[in-house]
């Protein structure tokens, strides 16, 4: 695991400025920093626009990245040169190992967890059904779902006030292929967002009387690189014309999303998963 880390912050960076009590709330008032974020999948896409818009409005930023360092680095280096702090961890959230080391390097370097953005994830080449092989099945898996559930178990031994914690928000990046299927394309990669949506109803009613508010953003055509990952990278372009909006979306659209549901604006939105879809 190695880690890129911001400058020193000033003492009062180290702290936070507490939830209203039962609000789950990770919000702050611009300017005013303390609150800590830690979003998984942070070096590119919809994980580096949440990255940076939540430093824009005062939170310390922990990102994990799997391979892209210097992509990671980036995104650091951005949020540094904008007065904010941040650091970058290498981790593989489908090994549970490197979850621990990363909760572990965020508790001390950054302090008290207050927001969990569960965004990393991904996707393999499209095929049908009866072409997937099992390593294929079980990487999907291992990364969109297991992982996600090792980091939110970790986010909740943190924030729960049954465990002295004192309240946060968990935001879970699902995706528009939980509700469309994915057919000869990415079945796998659906069924695992579907996975994604029942764990954020699940959680939710599991932890809301814990102070812990669980929601999900559901993107649709987004255009990050997420598509070239999966063979085709003029994927958006392709199908934008199925979208009643007629255009793909932006991470930074994706973003504002996930920054409502971490902020006090939301503060009795609980269990939803919110379509950022343009429609479709």
């Amino acid at each position: 695991m190695s880690v890129t880390a911001t400058k020193p912050a000033s003492a009062a960076s180290g702290g936070r400025a507490d939830a209203s009590p039962g609000t789950g709330s990770g919000d702050v008032p611009a300017g005013q920093p303390g609150r800590v974020v830690l979003i998984t999948g942070g070096s590119r896409g919809i994980g580096a626009a949440c990255a940076l818009m939540a430093a824009q409005r005062g939170y310390s930023v922990a990102i994990s990245y799997r391979d892209n360092k210097a992509a990671a680095g980036g995104v650091v280096r951005s949020i540094e040169m904008s007065g904010g702090r941040a650091i970058a961890v290498r981790a593989d959230v489908a090994i549970e190992k490197d979850i621990m080391e990363l909760f572990a390097t965020v508790d001390r370097e950054l302090g008290v967890l207050d927001s969990l953005v569960n965004n990393a994830g991904i996707v393999a080449p499209a095929r049908r059904v009866d072409q997937f092989d099992l390593d294929r099945l079980q990487l999907i898996f291992a990364t969109n779902v297991v992982g996600s559930f090792v980091c939110a178990r970790e986010a909740v031994k943190r924030m729960s006030t049954r465990h002295g914690g004192k309240g946060g928000t968990i935001i879970n990046i699902s995706s528009g292929a939980a509700r469309l299927g994915a057919p000869s394309q990415y079945v796998d990669y659906a069924a695992s967002k579907g996975a994604i949506d029942t764990m954020t109803t699940g959680l939710a009613k599991e932890v809301a009387a814990e102070g812990i508010r669980v929601n999900a953003v559901r993107p649709g055509l987004i255009y990050t690189e997420i598509h070239a990952s999966g063979g085709e990278p003029g994927r958006v372009d392709r199908l934008k014309d199925m979208v009643p909006m007629q255009r793909g979306g932006t991470p930074d659209e994706v973003a504002a999303a996930v920054l409502w549901l971490m902020s006090n604006e939301s503060s009795y939105t609980t269990g939803s998963i919110l379509d950022v879809t343009g429609g479709r």
